[in-house]
């Protein structure tokens, strides 16, 4: 065998352990810019802003987003039975709290983000409006009350305690028409089965079926606050983090006011 030969097939050797070695590599360290999909816990109540949201936010990133929307109570129920979420979106802060609580949540992740207001809505059509929040315990007005359950959902939490504030609870209490969350108490009002409901306002902002009799004054309303936290036992932890950098961002703010949200500071 010459030397020549000998020099070649060395090194076609060394080039083909080259390129095994080099796609070992690969296959043993997935590249860090690797597309993922972020899945997102979120209330109910922020479905059309988020949506637009991922919309900017799938243009200028490798990743894609996932939504679960329901009520932030469910949602935390979902969590805590150890549903595989990237990042929860409460519309309170206790179904944060009990998430931190049992150890849920990414240390140093959790921020407080957005605010909200509460309106009494009717149907479009329906001929009255009110001058004072009072007058949804006159039975000759309202006879049909809906909110989203005041016992566990944030939008229905918070409406019992205005209505606590300003001293008609104990007199609707048990005529109440309670709904899974608030967008099913939007509806309600939209198919006319009930006379009125509460919402946040940002709700009634997009129907076209319903409109505001009163709404309620963020000083007589209870504080809504909506926090954001990247979960401690999320598959795509990183990505989570960028997303969460994002949704605080000026550029998601203006979605975010745009569908009526406040930015908190």
């Amino acid at each position: 065998m010459s030397a020549d030969f000998e020099q070649t097939g060395w090194r076609t050797r060394v080039r083909q352990l080259a390129l095994l070695f080099l796609f070992s590599g690969v296959m043993a360290f997935p590249c860090s810019g690797r597309a993922v999909e972020i899945l997102v816990f979120a209330a109910i109540s922020l479905t059309d802003a988020l949506k637009q949201v991922a919309t900017v936010y799938e243009k200028n990133s490798q990743d894609q987003l996932s939504f679960n929307f329901a009520g932030s109570n469910e949602l935390a129920r979902q969590i805590d039975a150890g549903a595989p979420a990237d990042l929860f979106f409460s519309a309170d802060e206790a179904k944060m709290d009990s998430l931190a609580q049992r150890d849920r949540l990414l240390a140093g992740s959790r921020r407080s983000l957005l605010g909200n207001t509460l309106v009494i809505i009717a149907p479009k059509g329906a001929s009255f409006s009110l001058s004072n929040p009072d007058q949804l315990a006159d039975k000759s007005l309202v006879k049909r009350l809906a909110l989203a359950n005041p016992d566990a959902v944030p939008a229905g939490i918070y409406a019992k305690q205005f209505l606590m504030k300003i001293g008609i609870w104990d007199r609707l209490k048990t005529e109440i028409i309670p709904t899974e969350n608030v967008r099913a108490c939007l509806a309600a009002v939209e198919s006319t089965n009930v006379d009125a409901g509460i919402v946040y306002k940002t709700d009634a902002l997009i129907s076209h079926e319903v409109k505001v009799a009163y709404e309620i004054p963020k000083e007589a309303a209870p504080h809504i606050s909506y926090p954001l936290a990247v979960l401690k036992d999320a598959p795509h932890a990183e990505a989570a983090k960028r997303l969460a950098e994002f949704l605080a961002s000026a550029e998601a703010a203006r979605i975010f006011e745009e569908y009526g949200f406040t930015m908190l500071p």
